[in-house]
């Protein structure tokens, strides 16, 4: 039995909290049980040098652990390792599912902050920004915009993990910090 009473195969409570905030097109509260991750959407009519004039678009992702959110302080940085490790993660998860040729020259950053971490946020930041990203393109689309939604497919994440020989889904602290094998699964709709 695991310390919270699940079964192996059991998902903590999952919320999503659509329209978080009020000053971007798409926010997401996520928690994936005493995991909480905010993840805002912003929109620039700017892309990196290197795709200037390839008429295509970027999206990418910024991650950050904030004061508070662990039992230790995090404090507040330029991006360590772990965190850019991270970003790079969520980044290019949601590359997979948006035609970036859909968005124009324009450039979308999803913020992931964590405000409260017990395992799980790379998982929770994914799931968290397909959604918010998601619900920004729709008003995109909505405006004018975008002649298009550049998303192509659903996209989630889930950890999973080993411990005592036993596979174990959706992990907190707990267990994650004492597992033997512990990776992030991120698919597609399309599998």
């Amino acid at each position: 039995m695991r310390p919270d009473g699940r079964a192996p195969d059991e998902l903590r409570p999952i919320s999503f909290q659509r329209d978080y905030t009020d000053m971007t097109p798409g926010s997401v509260l996520v928690s994936f049980g005493r995991t909480r991750v905010l993840c805002t959407v912003s929109i620039e009519d700017d892309i990196p040098r290197w795709l200037k004039g390839k008429g295509s678009g970027w999206v990418t992702a910024e991650y950050s652990m904030l004061p508070g959110s662990s039992n230790e302080r995090i404090r507040r940085s330029l991006t360590n390792g772990r965190s850019q490790e991270i970003q790079r993660l969520i980044g290019r998860s949601l590359r997979a599912v948006t035609d970036l040729v859909a968005m124009g020259e324009a450039s979308i950053t999803v913020d992931c902050d964590v405000l409260q971490a017990d395992g799980g946020t790379r998982t929770a930041s994914i799931c968290g920004s397909y959604l918010a990203l998601h619900d920004a393109c729709t008003r995109l689309v909505a405006a004018g915009r975008l002649k298009r939604h550049p998303l192509t497919d659903h996209l989630g994440a889930v950890s999973v993990g080993i411990m005592d020989g036993v596979p174990l889904l959706d992990l907190p602290y707990a267990e994650d910090s004492q597992a033997e094998v512990d990776f992030n699964v991120v698919m597609t709709g399309a599998g």
